[in-house]
């Protein structure tokens, strides 16, 4: 089993980097003050947020190597193995490292509003490209957070400084939006992909084995992050991928209601249900009407 270093505390990432720990729960480190970094894989127990000024080599994240390109940022949760081993070699490092421990954050508004940053799920292909204005902004909030830490700790001090992890992250919902935009023309291939994925589900009749398709299953198979996925459907069609399988669901079970030899069962089965009641359930949700009243309309 391949072993990973821990950071468990914000300190434990302070002394990999090798510099002074100015509060016990967040960090702030620019990497061009560091006279070199030594890289390795680590399983992380804190949240980062890594901003990438160039070319850094390789970095394995969520199991996909990543070759930073200038201003690109990557988000760690907790519970996440992030990095790659270099073998003890020396790199030049840039950029900067946003780090906080879970217990900052907690009896705060962002500790309710976390998990809808979605991007802390997405994969590292998965990263936000910023542009130079962009990228200006997101320093600007990485320097406000390392000024308040520079001050004497008060009890203003975890307020302000959760603050402008909110703005920062804020700001990182608006440009990923903006990317989802700039990147329209592949998300819509990658619209067409699902809506050909789907259609194969059935028409090879991988229902009745694996049953009805999930979302994960769907990002699995279209290579992309569960997160990252459902965030582009979203964008891209104005409902969630959730919503947009079921109605292809119903789609099909419409088709197959004109057969008069299958019973509802039959059909039921066919599109990956495994009780009846549920697809009933479903059918109805989505036309008002249960399958045996659509049948007898047509």
């Amino acid at each position: 089993m391949e072993q990973f270093e821990r950071i468990d505390t914000v300190k434990n990432y302070n002394d990999y980097a090798g510099v002074d720990t100015l509060h016990p729960l967040v960090s702030v480190v620019k990497f061009s003050d560091l006279p070199f970094v030594r890289n390795f894989r680590r399983y992380m127990n804190i949240y980062a947020v890594f901003l990438k000024d160039a070319k850094c080599g390789d970095i394995l994240y969520g199991g996909k190597p990543y070759d930073y390109q200038d201003g690109t940022l990557v988000f760690v949760a907790p519970g996440q193995v992030y990095g790659i081993d270099n073998h003890s070699v020396n790199e030049n490092p840039s950029g900067y490292g946003l780090l906080f421990h879970p217990d900052l954050i907690a009896g705060t508004h962002l500790v309710k509003t976390i998990k809808e940053y979605s991007f802390f799920s997405y994969e590292v292909n998965e990263a936000l490209h910023l542009s130079k204005k962009e990228r200006k902004t997101i320093v600007e909030c990485l320097e406000k957070i390392a000024s308040e830490m520079a001050q004497n700790i008060d009890k203003h001090s975890k307020t302000l400084i959760v603050s402008n992890i909110e703005l920062l992250l804020n700001y990182c919902m608006r440009f990923y939006d903006r990317q989802f935009i700039t990147r329209s023309h592949a998300n819509r291939d990658i619209l067409v992909q699902f809506e050909n994925l789907l259609s194969d589900y059935f028409k090879l009749g991988k229902a009745p084995l694996l049953g009805l398709p999930s979302v994960a299953w769907c990002a699995e198979q279209l290579h992309l992050s569960p997160n990252y996925f459902g965030d582009l459907i979203k964008k891209e069609t104005g409902t969630t991928a959730l919503d947009y399988i079921q109605s292809k669901l119903v789609d099909e079970a419409k088709t197959k209601m004109f057969d008069t030899t299958k019973t509802i069962n039959d059909i039921a089965t066919e599109l990956g249900f495994k009780y009846q009641q549920h697809f009933t359930r479903l059918f109805k949700q989505k036309t008002g009407r249960t399958p045996n009243e659509y049948r007898n309309l047509n």
